[in-house]
């Protein structure tokens, strides 16, 4: 943190649409959205609150009108922002997006592989390369404005999902670096959005939640779903906010509707005649995309108009049409996501896989977001046994929450929101709790965003922190010391360094504990995690690659 500068700067990096939110710590207490200028079409420049995250490889006829109008894209090959995903709409061979999905990919993290099914001549770039124009442009954006505080000499909190993993949080980091940022920290989007909803309620948020409550924050966006937990405590007679749990990664969420939506009219075509090109199956995604949008905002719509790129390689191919109507973006999405289940009830894993398959991102095999949400409940209770718990929660088989905290895109239709209300009530009449509080947020594509801002005032004192412990067990792994045994590599244990409920900002000190360190040859350090195991610091684990997860 860099406590001299007068900036705190917040970063969504999203799926879908990315923000910059700012405080100036001398002259005001709330966040402001930084206007965003990018090319919106063709020749046509404008500044949006957002910056849509989709990078676009421009035809070379193309390129004049497209690229130059912002001075910073003189050396560019590519068109980030509104304008990248209008044209790759129409072009999706040439347009990368999902990029921070593919950032929790194992194969897809640092490989050149988007934009996925590109022309030969085109050169692919990672998730990390994309991850770094976006941010890049942002800072671009902010240095233009503020030409004599730099986004460099500022702290920037950048946002990240709960459930990433060490190396997906890391390569964020290596993006930001790349594009221009010194001072960086991570904060989880559920806990940035809670801080959003602090900073918009002021003094006033000890009026809608009472000690003991447990607040879910259910995010769901355009690439992920993440579950967390936050428990309201009494700590020296004031209120305390404490997370307590944090879901696996489910890749699930805006991404995945669109694509069962093209996939359901990619039938209806086929049912008439019409054949998709795999390439066109994408474009088909993103019209969709754009049409789930229209029908949930207008209630007035019975149907929409989908348009699907021509077959031609270029613009000039024609294109096809067809109408996604209100009844079916209902049933797919209602039916398909929002299906409700009991909170006995848990996804399905499809076994049999086919033992090939093209790369592609790991989505969640069961889409049915209700079911992901009552094995998270599920779970949080059997792993955790905290004392200050009502007596309630702790008695039934899941963590039953009192209040709920919508974010995420996906999240702003009513449609889908009252139906995860209706689910969860019908599991608390189950218990002794009454019914959930609802906790309003602001505009969710901001939110985020704002609550990273915000949380640079909490970094410098201002302002109510919520505290965050580890969620795993983190272990280094030991080689032990038995004598060799020919053709066998020696037993790797695991030594726990940073236990489960550690708190942030915490340490460690392991007294008495001597180990070997090999000097004079290349090694490597090894690292483990579990979500299940309670070890102190300082046990050490047998056999960590079979009783411990590798990061």
């Amino acid at each position: 943190m860099n406590p001299d500068s007068p900036f705190s700067i917040g970063i969504d990096l999203g799926t879908t649409n990315s923000a910059l939110a700012f405080i100036h710590h001398e002259e005001a207490e709330k966040s402001q959205i930084l206007s965003i200028p990018q090319l919106i079409d063709r020749n046509l420049l404008d500044e949006l609150p957002t910056l849509p995250s989709f990078l676009y490889y421009p035809l070379e006829e193309e390129s004049s009108s497209l690229l130059g109008h912002l001075h910073w894209e003189t050396a560019n090959e590519h068109l980030v922002g509104a304008g990248a995903r209008v044209l790759g709409e129409k072009n999706p061979q040439r347009l990368v997006s999902s990029a921070k999905s593919w950032l929790g990919h194992p194969e897809g993290q640092k490989q050149a592989i988007l934009p996925l099914y590109s022309p030969e001549d085109l050169t692919k770039i990672s998730a990390v390369d994309a991850a770094t124009a976006y941010l890049q442009h942002m800072r671009e954006v902010w240095d233009e404005s503020h030409l004599q505080e730099l986004i460099s000499d500022q702290q920037v909190i950048i946002t990240v999902p709960a459930s990433f993993d060490a190396v997906a949080r890391e390569l964020t980091l290596q993006a930001a670096t790349a594009a221009g940022f010194s001072t960086i920290t991570l904060l989880e989007e559920p806990i940035s959005a809670f801080y959003a909803w602090l900073a918009e309620n002021g003094e006033n948020w000890r009026d809608q939640v009472s000690i003991g409550d447990l607040i879910l924050v259910c995010d769901i966006g355009g690439g992920t779903t993440d579950f967390s937990l936050i428990l309201v405590r009494q700590e020296e007679g004031s209120l305390q906010l404490d997370r307590i749990a944090v879901g696996d990664h489910i890749l699930l969420g805006g991404d995945n509707m669109d694509l069962t939506l093209a996939r359901n009219l990619q039938l209806k075509m086929q049912e008439e005649g019409r054949q998709l090109q795999q390439w066109q199956f994408f474009g088909l995604a993103h019209s969709c995309r754009k049409a789930k949008e229209q029908l949930l905002q207008d209630a007035k719509l019975d149907s929409v108009s989908v348009v699907v790129p021509g077959r031609g390689s270029r613009l000039v191919g024609g294109t096809i049409s067809c109408e996604l109507t209100r009844r079916e973006l209902e049933e797919a999405l209602l039916e398909g996501f929002f299906s409700t289940c009991g909170v006995e009830d848990r996804p399905t894993q499809h076994t049999q896989r086919t033992g090939l398959r093209t790369l592609g991102l790991n989505y969640a095999q069961d889409s049915r977001i209700l079911r992901h949400l009552a094995q998270f409940l599920h779970d949080s209770r059997q792993r955790i046994s905290d004392e200050e718990l009502t007596e309630n929660i702790l008695k039934q088989e899941f963590l039953a929450p009192s209040a709920i905290l919508f974010n995420g895109g996906a999240t702003k239709a009513p449609l889908f929101r009252d139906r995860i209300v209706e689910t969860l009530n019908s599991w608390l009449e189950t218990t002794e709790q009454p019914r959930l509080k609802l906790l309003e947020l602001g505009d969710p594509d901001l939110a985020v965003a704002q609550g990273a801002a915000y949380y640079g005032s909490v970094q410098r004192g201002f302002g109510l922190r919520i505290r965050s412990a580890n969620t795993f067990s983190y272990y280094i792994g030991v080689e032990s010391t038995m004598p060799a045994i020919p053709g066998m590599p020696p037993f790797m244990n695991g030594l726990c360094v940073a236990p489960s409920g550690m708190e942030e900002g915490s340490e460690v000190h392991l007294l008495g504990m001597e180990f070997g360190l090999l000097v004079g040859e290349t090694a490597q350090f090894r690292f483990f995690i579990s979500r299940e195991r309670k070890d102190e610091a300082g046990d050490l684990v047998e056999n960590a690659e079979e009783e411990l997860e590798e990061l």
